[in-house]
């Protein structure tokens, strides 16, 4: 079998990892890829003989068997978690709130961003808040105090329009990746870091982590400024936990693991049937408050990124998802 990393090289640093793994798949089940668009990958077609579907990478849809309901349901965190509770499905839950005025007749009272201060405050001014329909854990955060969620809103309303707030929840992070209801993968997530260099403080390698991040079109990690340990100098090697969000884009570690517990693909499968997705990642707390079978969905994912495999070297894996996709799709 060849790999992914073949089908990489020569390709732009900004060519879509989802175009580079259906012309690897393509390779090995004997189809035929083609860019449509001089090279970028984000529009490809994929003929057999008998059949030509088009697929899209960026932001488009990546997995044409989960139909387009489930997956717009899946994008909304509140709609999710709404259903996810409604079938009796653990979910961190929270509540919604619009950043502006715009389409204020078409929703409910008591989602106004006035609504959002009141609601922190019944958290006791502490909330791990995110955009309701983000990605890649852009602005998804720890808020503490009043001033700083409004610091947080009048940045995130230059990007989203509304937000999603939940209670702070501290447990182990594991996603499960589903196949309909085959469990094809485990991963433990752990944060990002910034690693000494034993020249430069933790506030200078922070600054330079967030160059990074906002070059990627993330928004920046935060810590509280006040925080005199930001001007220590770290020892070469030594790394410095950033807080919060976990995902890869954002600079956080995921590594294969075994699922935690039977417990938690019962439940990684129940949400994805709740929701009616055939491809979806599912990310929970576990271990929450240090209770062994304490779990909590946080979120359903219906265009999980799997570069985690091509990292891992486990190319066997998204041979296996996409021959699922083509499968479904009649190219099979």
């Amino acid at each position: 079998m060849r790999s992914p990393a073949e089908f990489r090289r020569g390709k732009p640093g900004f060519y879509p990892d989802q175009a580079v793994y259906a012309e690897f798949a393509c390779a090995e089940f004997g189809l035929h890829f083609r860019d449509l668009d001089g090279g970028s990958g984000l529009v490809f077609s994929v003929a057999s003989r008998g059949r030509l579907l088009h697929f899209g990478a960026g932001r488009c849809s990546w997995y044409p068997q989960n139909n387009a309901t489930a997956s717009t349901l899946a994008s909304d965190k509140h709609f999710t978690s709404r259903i996810l509770r409604e079938a009796g499905i653990p979910a961190l839950g929270g509540e919604y709130f619009f950043l502006h005025a715009r389409y204020r007749a078409h929703r409910p009272a008591g989602h106004e961003r006035s609504d959002a201060v009141a609601y922190f405050k019944t958290l006791g001014g502490s909330a791990f808040v995110k955009p309701l329909t983000g990605s890649r854990g852009d602005f998804a955060q720890a808020i503490h105090g009043e001033a700083a969620l409004a610091r947080y809103l009048d940045d995130v309303v230059k990007y989203y329009d509304a937000v999603l707030i939940q209670p702070t929840v501290e447990g182990t992070e594991y996603r499960g990746f589903l196949l309909d209801d085959d469990a094809t993968y485990c991963a433990r997530k752990y944060p990002p870091s910034v690693a000494g260099d034993g020249a430069h403080s933790v506030r200078e390698l922070l600054a330079a982590h967030n160059d990074t991040l906002r070059a990627r079109g993330l928004s920046p990690a935060s810590l509280p400024d006040n925080d005199p340990s930001l001007d220590a100098v770290p020892a070469k090697g030594a790394r410095r936990e950033i807080p919060g969000r976990m995902n890869l884009s954002a600079g956080g570690t995921t590594v294969l693991a075994e699922a935690p517990s039977e417990k938690a693909i019962i439940l990684a499968r129940q949400a994805a049937r709740a929701i009616g997705l055939r491809v979806a990642a599912i990310d929970m707390f576990v271990d929450i408050g240090s209770k062994p079978d304490a779990i909590e969905i946080i979120e359903v994912n219906s265009n999980p990124s799997i570069r985690l495999l091509e990292d891992s070297n486990r190319g066997d894996l998204i041979l296996k998802i996409w021959h699922h996709t083509f499968s479904a799709m009649g190219l099979l």
